[in-house]
């Protein structure tokens, strides 16, 4: 016996016509797992990594990775979740595109009733990625000068805020005047259109030829060379993310032509592989919105049956914010 959910499904890769709403059955949780009935989930481009295939599963697969809702079932040996908690995850096994789902308990944390299921699937993702980069990949002190590429999407508007209460100038990447605006407004120092504006340039210029001690850049391919350009000697790029295309044969020479540069290329998973981990990750993104000092921008709000508009929409830069899918 199950519960009967409507879910997203893809049988093969493609475009975002490729996803198919289908009926799936959720089996009671089994030992270390909880039933979740999903209120909110987040949009990443992950998904449609995913769904194009350049990251791999065995297809038929769901997608999606981030949610937002209350305990349902409980499965054996879960100590520290009960019937009724509000939870939240922002890494999970693929599959959150779902109005229920089964996920195992290492992967969800407790949701502050102050914070709601829709700020936290705009949130969990984002907002975890946000805090291993500017706390734990290269630890913030205050006072730096930084770059952070797509500052107007939905990590780089959370990392404008981040950065702006701990003292640190963030210098922001955009392509357009009004996503500027938007990342002024969320606490970026300055913005750079990339559309417009030479990046390593006018790097160069806003920190009076010093340029920046490490770069966060989730764009990828188009970006690589003038992350580089923007470093100091022995500075750190920080590679988190493929929105352009992944980043393909590079030559290490070119670290050393540079400046003795370091590369690192995270992950949220390698920064939160255990559950306390993972809480106290959360804990501190969740205190920093409590105190509103980071505010989740929602930008855009679809119906689970509206995931390839959703996708679309996505992938053509029309988004800002956090991009969540509704299940009220």
């Amino acid at each position: 016996m199950g519960t009967q959910v409507k879910a997203i499904q893809i049988k093969q890769h493609g475009g975002p016509e490729v996803l198919e709403l289908v009926e799936v059955t959720v089996p009671a949780p089994q030992e270390n797992e909880v039933t979740i009935r999903q209120k909110a989930l987040g949009l990443n481009f992950i998904d449609t990594y995913f769904r194009t295939g350049l990251y791999k599963h065995d297809l038929p697969h769901g997608l999606g990775f981030e949610g937002a809702g209350i305990v349902e079932a409980v499965g054996s040996g879960v100590k520290h979740l009960k019937v009724g908690d509000r939870v939240a995850y922002g890494q999970s096994p693929i599959g959150a595109y779902a109005e229920a789902r089964n996920m195992p308990v290492n992967q969800l944390v407790k949701l502050p009733r102050q914070i709601s299921f829709e700020e936290a699937a705009g949130a969990m993702l984002k907002g975890l990625t946000a805090q291993y980069l500017l706390r734990q990949t290269y630890r913030l002190q205050g006072g730096e000068t930084i770059l952070f590429h797509a500052a107007a999407g939905g990590v780089g508007l959370i990392a404008c805020q981040w950065a702006k209460a701990l003292g640190v100038k963030l210098i922001g990447t955009v392509s357009s005047p009004e996503k500027a605006a938007l990342a002024k407004a969320h606490g970026a120092w300055e913005t750079i259109d990339y559309t417009r504006e030479d990046v390593a340039a006018r790097v160069l210029e806003l920190t009076n030829g010093a340029k920046v001690p490490v770069v966060y850049d989730g764009v990828g391919k188009s970006t690589w060379l003038a992350s580089l350009d923007s470093l100091q000697p022995r500075g750190l790029m920080v590679s988190f993310g493929n929105a352009s295309g992944p980043v393909e044969g590079v030559n290490l020479g070119i670290l050393a032509a540079k400046g003795s540069l370091y590369v690192t290329r995270p992950t949220l998973a390698a920064h939160v592989n255990t559950r306390e981990k993972l809480q106290a990750a959360a804990d501190e993104l969740f205190d920093m919105i409590k105190k509103k000092k980071i505010r989740i921008n929602i930008g855009q709000r679809y119906r689970l049956e509206d995931v390839a508009q959703a996708h679309i929409d996505l992938e053509s830069r029309k988004t800002t914010g956090a991009t969540i899918l509704t299940l009220d």
